[in-house]
């Protein structure tokens, strides 16, 4: 038996050893490794599934596609996939990259803010998370409360982000809370160190979300390099930056680093995938799943993304050899859905449902998977407390706010669609629907209250479905707004304010056209002929200054800052102008528009019998319709 003495002899010439190779780059225990990395991001509180339309073959003498509705994605498939791949697998990184918060109503009306989140993510006990830039949707206070709830359980997940660095009066600086977030963290899987380093997009946090006006954020790629050279200065050499900056800017970073392995990342809600996605009607996927790319040395560097809304479950599987760098990396978007199957709104046969889920297995990347028992009974008691939101009282409207998609008169578009009072009274036939007009005004207001500001905003006057009327709860609220929309910023010209308008009424009045497209603008106004050419429909367009209640006319080569429905944004009910702007001049601000309705009603001064919020009609000037000339 060798002696204590010898034996502390050999341990010291065999750490000696270890720190020469440290220094050679090499870390201790090195010889290949197989990882496979499973990841999600962009969930924003939604927590729970939704009901998705895929293409599916149902079998048959001629198979074709069909339409069938599945329900898909929710936080408990999430625990459920997630659970299940990690067993199938010795060598496993469970990670969140960012944007846990915001985006449904589980994220301030269920509880603490992010409550509702910290507990389903604590399901999973994911291995890291990054702070996305909505994790400062509440400043920094708000998020060290998440941060506090997520550290309740027993997971301790690190919290990381190598380039934001905490005010002096931060609830998170590092005096007031150590060890809450770090630029790093170190797991060990089959004997081998990995550092793990999260990114936080900086320009965007700063500029559409809410973080203490001392916290700032380094420019991401000096960070991560930094973070890099810290890690493999201890030996480690196999690198995982998760960045929460989106696909397009990884793909400019990753060349300019050395060192780095792995980018799994968030921010821009990228599907990556095979072709199939688009034919199966998942989504049309931005890049390839994995994205092989090189950095400064010419080292093969893995890039993935999880698109959004707790859909998909990423599983990268990746090789290492014995100097950590990478062989092999290849995987698959997992898109979770059930086997509920629906055909033209009734069950699948049973031959059907055999069929397919042939269809689904052959896909290669949808998966069917039932939601874990353990994680709906965590989310059981905030779906209870949204439920009792919704039967809340949250307004009062003395007067009733009218719908009406288009203005006109009898016998014009939409008549019809509004109340027997509001057509008497003749005025939403002059300048269209209140409550269309209401929900501009609020987001504009909004915007420029949290949100980084806005000069103008648009709602198309078919996403605002019902009229409100007396005591109003919340549910009604989500009745006015319930397609759960996200709101975007873009930065437009004067030019192309024009070309928006022309494009909504054209939409309306053009061939084919329907009443929902219409135009309601917050901060905008003008006049609309309805028989006039297309581009010569919207005349005297005039903008309001939000600091004088000015109008001044629309000038061609200002930008201005636009506040906009995500579905608008990128092309919806028409609206071509705004999909062709170019993405370095948009902003996905990612909060909810009935949430963004929630906030500006919760504002309004309260009315003295209810004791709850007024919602009255807008003043005159500030309908964005003017004058309207009918097709007729």
């Amino acid at each position: 038996m060798m002696s204590g003495a010898r034996w502390m002899r050999l341990g010291g010439v065999a750490l000696a050893v270890a720190g020469v190779l440290a220094a050679c780059g090499g870390s201790d225990g090195d010889g290949p490794l197989d990882l496979t990395i499973l990841h999600i991001n962009d969930s924003h509180s939604t927590l729970e599934s939704k009901s998705k339309t895929l293409k599916l073959s149902a079998g048959g003498a001629a198979p074709v596609d069909v339409a069938v509705a599945v329900d898909a994605g929710g936080f408990p498939r999430v625990t459920a996939a997630i659970a299940e791949l990690a067993g199938q697998s010795p060598n496993v990184l469970k990670l969140h990259a960012g944007d846990a918060l915001t985006g449904t109503l589980y994220f301030n009306r269920a509880g603490a803010d992010g409550e509702a989140d910290a507990a389903m993510m604590n399901t999973v006990c994911f291995d890291a998370f990054t702070l996305g830039n909505h994790e400062f949707d509440k400043g920094d206070t708000g998020l060290k409360g998440f941060l506090d709830l997520l550290r309740k359980g027993t997971c301790k997940t690190p919290v990381l982000s190598a380039n934001v660095k905490f005010g002096a009066n931060s609830a998170l600086n590092p005096s007031r809370a150590p060890g809450y977030v770090s630029p790093s963290t170190v797991v060990e899987r089959g004997g081998q160190k990995i550092g793990i380093i999260g990114l936080t997009i900086a320009q965007k946090t700063k500029a559409s979300s809410s973080p203490d006006p001392d916290t700032t954020f380094e420019d991401e790629a000096t960070a991560a390099q930094r973070e890099i050279d810290v890690l493999r200065g201890q030996g480690i050499n196999k690198i995982i930056v998760m960045s929460h900056i989106g696909y397009d800017l990884d793909k400019q970073i990753i060349p300019k680093l050395s060192g780095v392995d792995v980018v799994v990342g968030g921010d821009s809600h990228t599907l990556l995938g095979p072709n199939g996605l688009t034919t199966t009607a998942v989504g049309t996927p931005g890049g390839a799943y994995p994205t092989r790319l090189t950095d400064k040395d010419g080292k093969t560097v893995c890039a993935v993304q999880a698109w959004e809304y707790s859909q998909v479950v990423g599983e990268l599987k990746v090789s290492f050899d014995g100097s950590g760098n990478v062989t092999q990396c290849n995987g698959t978007p997992h898109v979770l859905i059930g086997d509920n199957f629906t055909i033209a709104g009734k069950a699948a046969t049973d031959a059907e449902k055999t069929a397919l889920r042939a269809s689904v297995a052959a896909s290669g990347f949808l998966r069917i998977t039932q939601p874990s028992a353990a994680a709906t009974a965590v989310l059981q008691p905030y779906k209870d407390k949204i439920a009792g939101f919704n039967l809340t009282q949250v307004a009062f409207a003395p007067q009733e706010l009218c719908s009406r998609r288009v203005p006109g008169g009898v016998g014009s578009v939409d008549y019809s669609r509004s109340s027997a009072a509001c057509n008497a009274e003749g005025s939403v036939s002059v300048r269209g629907g209140d409550i269309q007009q209401l929900v501009a005004q609020a987001y504009l207001d909004e915007a420029n209250l949290k949100y980084g500001g806005a000069d103008i905003s648009l709602q198309s006057g078919g996403g605002v479905r019902i009229p409100l009327e007396g005591r109003t709860t919340a549910a009604q609220v989500i009745q006015v707004l319930p397609f759960g929309n996200m709101l975007f910023r873009l930065n437009i010209t004067g030019t192309e304010v024009k070309g928006m308008l022309e494009d909504g009424v054209e939409a309306v009045y053009g061939p084919g056209g329907s009443s929902g497209p219409y135009p309601y603008t917050g901060g905008l106004r003008y006049d609309v002929n309805a028989r006039a050419a297309f581009g010569q429909r919207v005349t005297n367009i005039e903008v309001r200054n939000p600091t004088t209640g000015a109008w001044g006319p629309l000038d061609n080569a200002k930008t201005y800052k636009l506040f906009v429905l995500s579905f608008n944004a990128t092309g919806g009910d028409g609206y071509k102008t705004l999909a062709a702007v170019p993405a370095a001049r948009r902003l996905d601000i990612g909060v909810l528009d009935a949430d963004v309705f929630f906030s500006y009603i919760e504002k309004q001064p309260k009315d003295a019998a209810t004791g709850l919020p007024l919602l009255k009609r807008l003043p005159t000037e500030l309908y964005s319709t003017r004058n309207f000339t009918g097709p007729n």
